[in-house]
C-alpha cells in the first residue's frame, strides 16, 4: 500500500477535524477520494497475496472481539 495515500486522509482529518472532514461537503468529497486510493491499494494488496474475503473476514472479527474486550 503506498503510505503516502493513507498519509492524505490521515492529513485532511488532522488538519480540519473529523466533524468538519464529514460535514463540509467540498472537504468531504476529497476525504471519500482520497479512501477510496487507499481501498484501490488494499485491494491489490489482497488480490497479489492470494486472501480471500472469507480469510479477512474471520481476521477482523478476532480483530474485533478481541478490541471490545478491552473497554
Amino acid at each position: 500500500m503506498d503510505i503516502g495515500e493513507i498519509g492524505e486522509v490521515i492529513d485532511i482529518v488532522k488538519k480540519h477535524g473529523g466533524e468538519s472532514a464529514c460535514g463540509d461537503a467540498e472537504l468531504r468529497e476529497r476525504l471519500i477520494e482520497e479512501l477510496a486510493d487507499v481501498l484501490m491499494y488494499y485491494n491489490d494488496v489482497l488480490l497479489c497475496c492470494g486472501i480471500s474475503a472469507e480469510e479477512l473476514k474471520q481476521a477482523y472479527i478476532r480483530k474485533f472481539e478481541k478490541n471490545m474486550k478491552r473497554w
